[in-house]
């Protein structure tokens, strides 16, 4: 489960404010293949509404910790029936490789040599 700062958490739910739900939870709970779905759309979005029809606040909480436990994302928010969970796509959590600088420019004057006779 990843820890995210107050900071994070503020600018994440910004950001969430205008989602819409992408996966549902029905009556038949967090079934492997909700899990599978919730992974796939966290590595295309990062951040992902889910929306649990289940009136048990408990339920929610419990399906929030899992989802949070086994897909290695951090809990944004829970405000009523929705979720909201983040996970950094893999690219952006990859170290990047150090930019080659790019040979200096030469100007025209540097190419066309000694004028000098």
């Amino acid at each position: 489960m990843l820890d995210i700062s107050a900071d994070q958490r503020r600018a994440l739910r910004a950001r969430a404010h205008a989602l819409n739900p992408v996966v549902t939870i029905s009556q038949n709970g967090l079934s492997d293949s909700v899990l599978q779905e919730i992974g796939t759309n966290l590595d295309s979005h990062e951040l992902i509404k889910i929306r649990v029809f289940n009136d048990d606040r408990a339920e929610r909480e419990k399906y929030l910790a899992i989802i949070c436990e086994q897909l290695s994302a951090a809990a944004v928010q829970h405000i009523g029936k929705l979720l909201v969970v983040w996970r950094p796509s893999p690219a952006a959590m990859a170290p990047k490789s150090p930019r080659r600088r790019a040979a200096p420019r030469r100007s025209k004057r540097s190419f066309q040599g000694n004028s000098s006779n």
